[in-house]
Order: structure tokens, then C-alpha cells, then sequence
């Protein structure tokens, strides 16, 4: 699939991936993961995303949540959003493209890890669901950047918004959910504050609004995170 059949894309989801993990002991006990420090590689070698999706039940991830992000949920209410075009990407389960392919919406789904795009597959083929599929890496992309946000280091983010601006029509909508400075610790990916978030943003996107929120997955307490919705300007 080319950048111009990407490009009418009305909405970009981009995945709430919490942390990661060298032993899949530590993501089968998500509060052991609060051990882990830093994200695997988030521009460069698919490696140790890769191993972790081979080797692991998603199920168990600390990231999973078999049901539509309420975060999503509300701002696809808010902004009356039903059907069109969607790209998800760093899907890793792909539990919330199935949620929103289910809705009505026209999924495209991204991630890193080849494993996590074959369990993907088979789970959307078990649901009876059409989404496409496939395999990227954020610095040989054409299509888009498929990790989260907030895995990447700061020399990098600016990539990430010139791409996500590249693959987005005008008007589309862009939904982002990162680590928050307000979470406590170092476990995890890396923290925001909603002003350093802004900025990667603004001059671009158009912001519609930033609610503190938390991730909902297997990890307890929730993390705190930022929600962010952002509309490319023309």
C-alpha cells in the first residue's frame, strides 16, 4: 500500500503500548514490570519487540485491554466521528483496531513486530473482522510511524509529527496517549509534560484538547497518562 492511498485517511489512533520487557516472567506479573526501564528499540531494530511478541501471551502484556480505549471512546463521541478511514498504528494486539473496525471504521493497522501483526491477523480473522495489515518500521516507513509516542527519544519526535503530518488528510484527526510526567518512577517509556507535548504539535495540528488520564491494561495502579486530540491543519 503506497503513501497516496494511506493519505486519505481521516483518523490516526495511535496505541497506548505502556512499557516493555526483557523477560516475559516480568510482563506475566504486570506490577513486576514496574522494574522495567527502558523501551525497546524505538526507531532503530525490531528485536526486542519482536522476541516479546513471539514469546508472549498478548493477553498478558501490560498493555492489553481487550475493549475500546475509553479515551477514544469519548472523543469519538465528542466529535460526532462514525466510519471513514483509520490508521492504527503501533496496533500490537490490534484490540483496538478490532474495536474500532467494529464500529464501522475502515482500519489500517501497524506494527513493528511481524509476530504481533500474525497474532493480530489471526485474532481479526477469529472476529469475523476486514482490516488490513502490516508490518513497519518508523525509519524506513513510507506509510507512517508505528510506535507509540512516547517510546521515542527527543531527536526523533519531530520525525514522528512530520510523518503522522504527511500521511494524514487535511482535517483528519490524530488521537495520542502518552506517559505523563505526573507518573511516578522510571519504569516504562518515557514521561510528558502536556507543555513538551504541545509543542511537537503545535505548529502543525491544530489542538483541540489534552485530558489527564490513565492507561487501561493489566498494570495496577494505572499509569498516568495524557490524552491528547489534535486536528491536521489544512
Amino acid at each position: 500500500m503506497g503513501v497516496e492511498q494511506i493519505r486519505r485517511g481521516d483518523l490516526l489512533s495511535l496505541e497506548n503500548r505502556t512499557t516493555h520487557g526483557r523477560k516475559q516472567s516480568a510482563l506475566a506479573h504486570p506490577c513486576a514490570g514496574r522494574g522495567m526501564v527502558e523501551p525497546p528499540g524505538a526507531t532503530g531494530p525490531t528485536g526486542d519487540w519482536e522476541k516479546l511478541y513471539a514469546t508472549s501471551d498478548v493477553a498478558t502484556l501490560p498493555w492489553y485491554n481487550p475493549d475500546l480505549d475509553p479515551d477514544i471512546e469519548r472523543a469519538l463521541k465528542a466529535h460526532r466521528l462514525r466510519g471513514g478511514h483509520l490508521l492504527d498504528l503501533g496496533t500490537g494486539p490490534a484490540t483496538q483496531a478490532m474495536s474500532l473496525a467494529k464500529r464501522g471504521f475502515d482500519v489500517v493497522a501497524t506494527d513493528i513486530s511481524g509476530s504481533a501483526i500474525k497474532k493480530a491477523k489471526a485474532a481479526a480473522k477469529e472476529a469475523g473482522l476486514s482490516i488490513t495489515f502490516h508490518v513497519d518500521n518508523v525509519l524506513k516507513s513510507r506509510l507512517a510511524p508505528n510506535l507509540v509516542f512516547h517510546v521515542m527519544p527527543k531527536d526523533k519526535r519531530p520525525v514522528y509529527v512530520r510523518t503522522v503530518h504527511r500521511v494524514l488528510r487535511p482535517n483528519g484527526w490524530l488521537f495520542l496517549k502518552c506517559f505523563s510526567n505526573k507518573e511516578p518512577g522510571t519504569w516504562g517509556p518515557h514521561r510528558i509534560a502536556e507543555p513538551e507535548l504541545l509543542g511537537y504539535f503545535r505548529e502543525s495540528f491544530e489542538i483541540r484538547s489534552v485530558v489527564e488520564t490513565v492507561f487501561h491494561g493489566n498494570v495496577k495502579p494505572p499509569p498516568k497518562a495524557l490524552f491528547a486530540t489534535f486536528r491536521r491543519r489544512a
